[in-house]
């Protein structure tokens, strides 16, 4: 085979984390030759510096309070004598070391090409990889270089006391104190993980309250846990100066009273979003640009096609409605390469994308928020009860809530109309939104979900319980 044929493919993929690889996979799957570009380790941050390292240590965070609990209201005699730091990680490194090499695995099995190398467009169907050459793509391409943590003007990440959310889990050493510069679900994740391993921990967010996007009751109940918890919770405020000190950092915070107020830490964490990574990438060769905000735009969001066709997008480049979330970019790797395969598909439908933060407590949501439906002016009927009007809440002992909003008729007030929204906040609720997700995707009623029945004593007969209320039949709530 020559090597105008070796580089010739049906589809380049440029980035190799959630949405890369999932479009690789499928188009694979689907008969079409697939050749993925990664400059890094295939998993992308998801995977090695974000969602699954994350996850492993906040693990390890609910071990850490569980032990307390035991001690404090259970009566169970234990304590955590010390923790040894090395074997945490090496845990954690371990768990995204096979998470990374079943990705691999399973790209080599579907006969996927995978070229290790920085890619830049071109052309419309041109791509050069770093040491491996030119390589046209007769379907299409697909970019998926992802994103990277946001610093605010005037701020540099200082080794180990200024972090990123890239590198805060990967120190040497947890610190004693730790100020969060952000409320959004990565800076309130790693809030709970510090204060959890016994950090002094404040939180500062530039909102009113913590979760902005997300229902303001979410954010109200999340700030009760958090303070209940011991972390400091500083809304409505912004950072305004920053001193390095030999062993840690003092920040300047005005206060929503106008007020300067001076944290110092040991660390500091910034967690203020992320950007879409597009340096190199070449897109002017290709015919793209960004918009203002650095993403690239589809011209064709039931596609993901850009204004020049045969080029994708999927993952952290897609501005909103896209959510910046991995298993969105599942959906739209999917859809992407099932289109370039020439199959019916159908659009991404971000409103019923789950979003989920995974503190303690809690919190997990799909669809529209109440202030969201009354933006619109929708006739709603809202329903909301607190985790711990179950005997399985009442056990857990974290508070938290559910709260599911509804359309409603326009006489009674009835909630005679489809489920729009559910919110909810506490334990383990992560593990309980794919139901509610099915609710709102299928335009269920609260009398349809009333029928069926939930398991006693759960947290999730809480959601049950909210729904018979809705459709007028609850007998723990009126």
């Amino acid at each position: 085979m020559s090597e105008s044929d070796m580089n010739t493919t049906d589809v380049l993929v440029i980035g190799g984390g959630t949405g890369g690889y999932s479009t690789a996979l499928r188009a694979a799957s689907l008969g079409l030759r697939v050749v993925l570009a990664e400059r890094e380790l295939i998993g992308g941050t998801c995977l090695h510096r974000g969602c699954i390292p994350s996850k492993a240590m906040l693990h390890a965070a609910e071990l850490v309070d569980g032990i307390s609990e035991a001690r404090e209201r259970w009566g169970v005699k234990a304590t955590v004598d010390s923790l040894d730091w090395p074997a945490l990680v090496a845990t954690r490194d371990g768990i995204v070391a096979r998470n990374h090499q079943g990705v691999v695995g399973n790209l080599q099995t579907a006969r996927v090409r995978v070229v290790q190398g920085s890619a830049r467009l071109t052309g419309p169907r041109t791509v050069r990889i770093e040491g491996a050459g030119e390589f046209t793509a007769r379907r299409g391409i697909v970019l998926a270089t992802g994103s990277r943590p946001r610093l605010l003007p005037g701020l540099t990440a200082a080794g180990r006391r200024v972090v990123t959310s890239d590198d805060a889990l990967f120190a040497a050493e947890l610190p004693a104190s730790v100020l969060v510069l952000g409320g959004g679900a990565i800076g309130v994740e790693y809030a709970s993980f510090h204060r959890s391993m016994g950090a002094e921990v404040t939180l500062v967010e530039a909102a009113e309250r913590l979760l902005p996007l997300e229902d303001e009751d979410v954010g109200r109940h999340l700030a009760r846990g958090l303070k209940k918890r011991g972390i400091a919770v500083r809304t409505g405020s912004t950072l305004t100066g920053t001193e390095l000190l030999p062993d840690g950092i003092r920040a300047t915070v005005r206060t929503p009273k106008g007020e300067e107020v001076a944290i110092e830490a040991e660390r500091l964490l910034v967690a203020v979003g992320r950007v879409p990574v597009t340096d190199g990438l070449g897109l002017e060769a290709a015919g793209l640009s960004t918009d203002g905000r650095g993403f690239v735009p589809p011209a064709d969001w039931s596609r993901l096609e850009t204004a020049v066709p045969g080029i994708h997008v999927v993952g952290d480049l897609l501005p909103p409605p896209s959510l910046g979330l991995a298993h969105a970019s599942f959906a739209e790797g999917l859809l992407v390469a099932e289109t370039l395969a020439g199959i019916p598909t159908r659009p991404v439908d971000y409103a019923t994308v789950p979003r989920v933060t995974y503190s303690s407590p809690q919190t997990a949501s799909v669809g529209l928020t109440e202030a969201q439906a009354r933006a619109r002016g929708l006739e709603i009927k809202v329903n909301t009860m607190p985790l711990t009007a179950t005997a399985k809440g009442m056990v857990h002992g974290q508070g938290g809530m559910v709260k599911v909003i509804a359309a409603a008729d326009g006489a009674g007030g009835e909630a005679t109309g489809a489920v729009l929204g559910v919110h909810l906040v506490g334990p383990h609720v992560s593990e309980m939104i794919a139901e509610s997700q099915l609710i709102v995707a299928w335009d269920a009623e609260p009398a349809d979900v009333a029928q069926h029945i939930h398991a006693h004593p759960t947290l999730s007969e809480a959601v049950g319980e909210t729904f018979l209320t809705l459709a007028g039949r609850g007998l723990h709530q009126h």
